[in-house]
C-alpha cells in the first residue's frame, strides 16, 4: 500500500500503474452468522437487520433441528441465532449437541418464550445469550454483537426476573426435577395440544409423548394432568408464552 492509502496490483518484477481503493469497511472482517428459524419470514426479516447494520455476514439458514445439525457441521460461523421451537427436537436439547460438537460457536436464543425457566435451562445447555422476538432492532443488533465478541447478552427484563430466582428456597421445585424433553411437553400439554399433536411436532410417536406425560407426573407427584395445569398457574411457568 502506498501513501495514498491505494492497494498497488503487479506481477513480479513489475508495477502496473493500476490502483484499486479498498473501502476501509471491508478491511474488518465481518461475523458470521448462522440463522435457525422455522419461519422465512422471520428469518428474511432478521438477514435484513443484520446485513443492513453492515457488521455482520448470514453464511446460512435452516428452518428445522435436523437442518440446523447439517448446517452447523457444514458452514464455519461465530454466532448461531437460534429459535426454540422448531420441528423435530426440543430446542434445549438442540443447544446441547451443538456445544458439544462445536464448542467454539456462540449460539443466541431469540424466542417467543420470555420465561426464566427456558431462559435458565437455555444458559445451563450453553447459551450465550437469550432474547425473546419483541425486541427492538437494535437490541437484536447489539445482542449478537455482544455474543460473536464473547460477552454474554440477556435483555434487561429477563435481567430481573433471573435475578429474583436468587430469592427463591434453595429446595428443589417439583418442575425442576423435569428434563428438558419433559418441561418442553409439559408447556405443551399445558397449551391444550393433544399427545398426537405433540408427537407430530417433536417426530416422535403418541406413545413416546404418553410414556413423557408419565414421567412428568411421577417426577412431580401429581395424579393427573388437570393437576399439571394447577400447578402451572400457581408457579405461573408459561403465562408469558404465546406460542406452543
Amino acid at each position: 500500500m502506498n501513501r495514498t492509502g491505494y492497494f498497488a496490483i503487479g506481477n513480479t518484477g513489475t508495477i502496473l500503474q493500476n490502483f484499486v481503493r479498498v473501502p476501509a469497511s471491508r478491511t474488518t472482517a465481518m461475523a458470521k452468522v448462522l440463522l435457525a428459524d422455522d419461519h422465512a419470514l422471520v428469518r428474511d426479516g432478521l438477514r435484513r437487520i443484520l446485513e443492513d447494520s453492515g457488521s455482520f455476514d448470514v453464511a446460512g439458514e435452516a428452518c428445522d433441528a435436523a437442518g440446523t445439525i447439517a448446517l452447523m457441521r457444514s458452514t464455519p460461523a461465530d454466532v448461531l441465532v437460534l429459535d426454540l421451537s422448531m420441528p423435530g427436537r426440543n430446542g434445549v436439547e438442540l443447544i446441547g449437541q451443538i456445544k458439544t460438537e462445536k464448542p467454539a460457536l456462540r449460539i443466541l436464543v431469540l424466542t417467543m418464550h420470555g420465561e426464566q425457566q427456558y431462559a435458565v435451562r437455555a444458559f445451563k445447555a450453553g447459551a450465550s445469550g437469550y432474547l425473546t422476538k419483541e425486541c427492538a432492532t437494535a437490541e437484536l443488533v447489539a445482542a449478537v454483537t455482544k455474543v460473536a465478541s464473547g460477552g454474554v447478552y440477556v435483555s434487561l427484563a429477563m435481567a430481573e426476573h433471573l435475578a429474583q430466582r436468587l430469592n427463591e428456597p434453595a429446595d428443589q421445585l417439583p418442575h425442576q426435577r423435569l428434563s428438558n424433553r419433559e418441561f418442553d411437553v409439559y408447556r405443551r400439554l399445558t397449551a391444550g395440544q393433544t399427545i398426537s399433536e405433540i408427537a407430530h411436532e417433536l417426530c416422535v410417536s403418541s406413545k413416546t409423548v404418553s410414556t413423557y406425560k408419565t414421567r412428568i407426573l411421577e417426577k412431580m407427584e401429581l395424579p393427573h394432568e388437570a393437576a399439571l395445569l394447577r400447578y402451572a398457574i400457581h408457579h405461573k411457568l408459561f403465562e408469558d408464552s404465546d406460542e406452543t
